[in-house]
């Protein structure tokens, strides 16, 4: 059977992010919770929560570039945040583009509480796609005619 494994996702912003959890088995995920970005010691603790919840095998992070592709103030910003949940966490952190992944969750109807949330789900999603993590192959049922 295929590894199984449950990830979280992150959309990190100076004010908020969004959080997301999702799976390897069907490559989903969901919006879970929106936090404040400040103060960083009630950030961590929350996250440290979802983590001890959700017992996650490896965090993704939204990195920010410009539409060329090119990183900007931001995408420092949330490269340091991956370091930070590594080091405190001691889970692998992945980072993936997440170019337009807000504009996305809002043309999806998320609504202003949720927009970041979404995002971190819209992010997840992707990162899983792109992974190419297999989904575990549907066990056959018994063929009726055989002997």
């Amino acid at each position: 059977m295929a590894d199984v494994r449950t990830l979280l996702g992150f959309d990190f912003g100076e004010v908020r992010i969004g959080v997301a959890v999702g799976n390897t088995l069907t490559e989903s995920a969901q919006a879970l919770t929106v936090l404040a970005s400040v103060p960083t010691r009630e950030r961590f603790e929350r996250i440290a929560r979802l983590i001890a919840e959700w017992q996650p095998a490896a965090l993704v992070v939204g990195r920010p570039v410009h539409p060329d592709g090119n990183p900007h103030d931001m995408t420092l910003r949330c490269e340091r945040f991956a370091r930070q949940l590594s080091g405190r966490f001691n889970l692998p952190v992945h980072l993936t583009d997440e170019r337009y992944s807000s504009a996305i969750a809002q043309s999806e109807g998320a609504g202003a509480g949720q927009l970041d949330a979404q995002a971190a789900a819209i992010i997840l999603r992707q990162y899983l796609s792109e992974a190419g993590a297999p989904p575990a192959p549907i066990p056959s049922l018994p063929d009726p005619s055989a002997p």
